[in-house]
């Protein structure tokens, strides 16, 4: 059974307004893939951004590590220096002590001697 033409112009109405609307929905298919281009192209930007600070934060980081590790064998250093001088301050000050009693010592027996030149120089004088 041929078409009629009522029916073929129907027809052709519906596909030309079918056409119409796949024209709009590729042109805003077309504008969505040009936002989503622009706004991947904003992040890829932002993400450069953030890697970029991320770095200089990682940078200063490992300077602040490098700072403290030196700081810290500074220390260490200054630490055992100071203990060492400590025990060369010990040392002197027990050998000190040893000259300060031998020094006591040799004294009391000198006083001890003159004591006794002094009892028996009084006996023999007759002085008591």
């Amino acid at each position: 059974m041929p078409a009629s033409g009522d029916d073929i112009e129907t027809r052709l109405t519906i596909v030309e307004r079918d056409v119409a609307q796949l024209r709009e929905q590729t042109a805003l298919a077309s504008s969505d893939a040009a936002a989503a281009r622009v706004m991947a192209a904003g992040a890829d930007h932002d993400v450069s951004e953030v890697r970029a600070e991320l770095r200089a934060h990682t940078r200063a980081l490992n300077a602040l590590r490098e700072t403290q590790l030196e700081q810290g064998r500074e220390m260490r250093e200054g630490f055992a220096e100071q203990s060492r001088r400590i025990d060369e301050q010990s040392q002197r000050f027990a050998e000190q002590g040893r000259e300060m009693r031998e020094g006591f010592a040799t004294m009391a027996t000198g006083m001890a001697r003159i004591t006794a030149l002094l009892t028996n120089l009084g006996e023999s004088e007759g002085l008591k």
